[in-house]
């Protein structure tokens, strides 16, 4: 059913979806963003599910966007190169707004796209020595339709610090940060989650549902002029000289010529 990620469903209701390209550090493919935005329907709509976990297999969370799929965006049409954005971003509303506790399980690194990841996460455990940075801007590029749910995550000043250095920080910063709830040895992280899941399972689903859109809807609201402004970011800076040698510079495997 889904080409890029695995989903496991136990007795309890409790489903676990995990990015499955570990050979590509679990990056952000189109087939990737398509099973997300469908995984985050079905699951969001199945009276069974009462939490959803996201994990990735092998040793990276995610790695962000593949550049591979990005490069293709920079050489499409600009009709393509919208349609595929809004994907990316329908992709990232779609498991923000899932009516169901959403976990994230943070194994591994994550990196641009992975932290938007973890930031759509209700709450989001990571693992010892792991990193995490907002690498866009070391490509060229800049975390555009993640940024409206990394702000949310960390506020502004938090973000700051880190949204436009490229800067990769460890596990215990980015509790500081925000990003993180807490976080455990490798070997403890399933313990952890477990006890996130557990109090869940002692309430009223609906209840629940309504309690996580009424505390969206709270908060600095990702409405569709935001994610338009975002599609447009992003679209834009694929479109610049820097992206398109960032983006080369890495494939390359050379310095970017803005790289001291």
């Amino acid at each position: 059913m889904y080409q890029t990620i695995a989903v496991a469903q136990d007795a309890r209701g409790v489903a676990t979806v995990t990015l499955n390209r570990p050979d590509k550090h679990n990056a952000m493919s189109a087939e990737m963003i398509a099973d997300l935005t469908n995984v985050a329907s079905a699951l969001g709509s199945d009276p069974a599910v009462r939490v959803v976990v996201l994990t990735g297999a092998g040793r990276s969370f995610c790695a962000g966007g593949d550049l591979r799929w990005m490069q293709g965006q920079m050489a499409a049409d600009p009709g393509t190169r919208f349609a595929e954005a809004r994907k990316l971003a329908e992709m990232l509303q779609a498991l923000n707004q899932m009516p169901k506790p959403l976990i994230g399980a943070v194994q591994g690194n994550a990196f641009g796209g992975g932290v938007g990841l973890a930031s759509v996460c209700d709450v989001a455990i990571g693992v010892q020595g792991l990193r995490m940075g907002l690498t866009e801007t070391r490509l060229g590029l800049i975390p555009a339709t993640i940024g409206p749910y990394v702000l949310a995550r960390m506020g502004q000043a938090m973000a700051r610090r880190v949204f436009m250095s490229a800067r990769l920080f460890d596990a215990d910063e980015a509790v500081t940060l925000g990003l993180l709830a807490r976080v455990v040895a490798p070997e403890a992280l399933a313990e952890a989650v477990e006890q996130e899941v557990l109090p869940y399972l002692s309430c009223a689903p609906g209840a629940v549902a309504s309690a996580k859109a009424l505390a969206l809807s709270f908060g600095e609201a990702v409405d569709d002029a935001t994610i338009d402004r975002t599609i447009a970011a992003l679209v834009a800076r694929w479109e610049t000289d820097e992206a398109k040698e960032g983006v080369g510079a890495f494939f390359d495997k050379r310095k970017a010529s803005w790289t001291l």
